[in-house]
């Protein structure tokens, strides 16, 4: 591999020394040790690789099963539950090995996901000791096998409005569970079609007539291989990708389960069939039910980000080895990352991941604050929610535009099964839909920036939401953000005055910040505006929001970019001196003026940029990329991506 200066450096440009091994510690952070056990599972399993293409569907879904028990035995899986059941009583932990586990079999991660996250997940946060004590011991070692059956044929997103009903009956003592016809059947449940033995079941709650609500149950789906009386499992088959994991749907006719089977913590019923709730507002409840569950974004986040890495490493190794075309006559072939338009293409995508990196160690970290119980308040479990919803979205587009461009920088050999890529693209492209779809993640990252009255906002449902929107928080974000008011806005965000942002220099990190922040509060003020001009005219609220929704999901996508580069800026701060902060301060410029690049059509109209500045910040980024082209193989090598997770022999050598 060659990482000597090459001739496209900056004339008068010093490379820095980049100390792989320092940078990979820097990456692992605290983590270091758990993720240095998943990379040896990986790679002790390495074969599964080749079996997903080998094997044929059903022993593909045994091998799958096996290796996540037999993972689940070195205490990988188990990390985020409590050390008195067997697990390793650390959130955090949990979060990094999911997000190590992503560089190898996706079926695994993600029956690993189902197995551990969600059904685990569900039984630790909204049971209580009962349910602990039952089922935690045997789920924690993948004796006992279950499913989270929360989404619906006719229902993925809007989850208040499941049709799935549990009726309890007192003289029983039983809840009795029910599919109202085929658009409330669980669809595309993991773990369903073959090894589930329970589900947590999400369900309308009905006590004695009355509605109470979504509520979760543990119920028996198959005793002894078999499903049990009154559960119809059905395989969903094959699918684009992920073809270890075995999706199923599930319908209920009367299965009758104990009042005990209610997952009890925010909610209960008596024997008599009194329900009682430490949470009076029912939409509160539900939301505080699901904020619970929010683990399973902020992994499918972290997990998107390392995907990108194994495409990343394998196009970047691959663009140092093969050569392509002489630039002169006489000359050798050149290496393809010796092109400026390859440079172009991979290594923005390389500061992007790193900066998604740093923003998912700011997310984990909020993560397990608040499940650990350091900072577990209302607001901060809001920003919480409101940070994974906004950095899986991101995350998850990244990995799926990521690998399509290194399939096509590796060219024809980027379409071989055995390169990776054919795996990679097919098993994580459902990665924007699961744990919530991307586009209805960013509308919840914006509604929150708009009404700043969260805590009255948490309590709404999806129309009153839209309501409050465009009502009473529309005035207040009107009142912030008037016209009259922006300017004195945006001088705040421009340290040196309105012009100042004119004449700062472009590797200035708070002009970088300064810009995105007046994009996002712009944005903010543009869409309360055109909110607020509907309401005025009395038109109806849903179909005011539904016109602005373009601009509502921009203004979240802007949000969440400022807070990836403000996570990285601060992580420089926090860097020893030396060369690998050096290289650093390269990628997060890169990835900072590549994001103003990639936008500038907006600043310009919105006289944040003009003609002369637009074109020094596109020369800048090519500059950047030259100078970061000579450290490309450390800077991959430094993610500490196996290499038998790369396979590609022929590409990476």
């Amino acid at each position: 591999m060659s990482t000597d200066r090459t001739p496209t450096a900056p004339a008068g440009y010093v490379q820095p020394e980049l100390d792989v091994r320092a940078l990979t510690e820097v990456l692992d952070g605290e983590y270091a040790e758990i993720r240095d056990l998943v990379r040896t599972n990986l790679v002790t399993y390495a074969s599964v690789l080749e079996e997903a293409e080998e094997l044929g569907f059903d022993a593909y879904r045994e091998r799958v099963r096996d290796i996540v028990v037999e993972m689940a035995a070195t205490g990988q899986t188990g990390m985020g539950f409590p050390k008195r059941y067997g697990g390793g009583g650390d959130v955090g932990a949990s979060i990094a090995a999911f997000e190590t586990a992503a560089f190898g079999d996706l079926s695994v991660l993600v029956k690993t996901g189902v197995q551990f996250g969600l059904f685990g997940g569900a039984i630790l946060h909204l049971g209580t000791e009962r349910h602990h004590d039952a089922y935690l011991p045997d789920l924690i070692t993948g004796k006992l096998m279950g499913c989270f059956a929360m989404t619906e044929t006719g229902h993925g997103s809007n989850v208040q409005a499941l049709g799935t009903i549990a009726r309890y009956d007192a003289v029983a003592q039983e809840f009795v569970i029910t599919t109202e016809g085929d658009q409330a059947r669980k669809d595309y449940i993991g773990n369903a079609a073959r090894h589930g033995e329970l589900a947590v079941v999400f369900a309308q709650l009905e006590v004695g007539g009355e509605s109470e609500g979504v509520h979760a149950f543990v119920v028996p789906i198959r005793s002894g291989g078999e499903a049990v009386p009154g559960v119809d499992i059905e395989d969903d088959g094959r699918k684009m990708g992920l073809n270890g994991v075995d999706n199923g749907r599930i319908r209920f006719d009367g299965v009758r389960v104990p009042r005990e089977a209610l997952l009890n913590r925010f909610a209960d019923v008596t024997p008599e069939g009194v329900y009682k709730s430490t949470i009076d507002n029912p939409d509160r409840r539900f939301f505080t039910m699901l904020g619970t569950l929010v683990q399973g974004r902020v992994s499918v986040g972290g997990a998107g980000v390392n995907t990108a890495k194994v495409a990343l490493t394998v196009a970047t190794k691959y663009a140092l080895r093969r050569r392509q075309f002489a630039a002169g006559s006489q000359e050798e072939e050149q290496l393809l990352l010796d092109y400026g338009l390859h440079q172009r293409r991979l290594l923005p995508l390389i500061a992007q991941t790193y900066a998604l990196h740093f923003a998912q160690d700011v997310l984990r970290a909020q993560l397990h604050n608040v499940f650990s119980g350091l900072e577990d308040d209302p607001q901060a479990r809001r920003r919480l929610e409101a940070r994974a919803a906004g950095t899986k979205a991101l995350g998850t587009w990244h990995a799926t535009r990521v690998i399509q461009e290194c399939r096509e920088a590796c060219g024809g050999a980027g379409y071989l099964a055995v390169n990776r890529f054919a795996a990679l693209k097919a098993d994580s492209d459902i990665f924007t839909t699961f744990e919530g779809d991307n586009h209805v993640l960013l509308q919840l990252v914006a509604k929150g920036l708009l009404t700043d009255y969260a805590s009255e906002f948490e309590d709404l449902d999806q129309l009153g939401m839209v309501r409050y929107v465009t009502g009473l928080a529309v005035e207040t974000v009107i009142e912030k953000t008037s016209a009259h008011k922006l300017l004195e806005r945006v001088r705040d965000l421009l340290p040196g005055g309105d012009e100042w942002d004119q004449e700062a220099g472009l590797l200035d990190s708070e002009y970088q910040l300064a810009m995105l922040r007046y994009r996002e509060e712009h944005m903010l003020a543009g869409v309360a505006r055109r909110l607020k001009a509907g309401v005025d005219r009395k038109r109806d609220p849903g179909a005011v929001f539904s016109e602005v929704q373009d601009h509502v999901i921009a203004v979240a996508h802007a949000h969440v970019e400022r807070l990836v580069l403000e996570a990285f800026v601060e992580k420089m701060r926090t860097l020893p001196e030396g060369g690998n902060k050096v290289a650093l301060g390269l990628l997060c410029d890169l990835y900072a003026l590549s994001t103003i690049e990639a936008d500038r059509a907006w600043f310009m109209e919105h006289g944040r940029l003009t003609v002369q500045r637009s074109k020094a910040i596109t020369r800048e980024v090519t500059d950047l990329c030259r100078k970061v082209r000579p450290l490309a193989g450390g800077l991959v090598d430094a993610w500490g991506v196996p290499a038998a997770m790369l396979r590609a022999p022929d590409l990476v050598g």
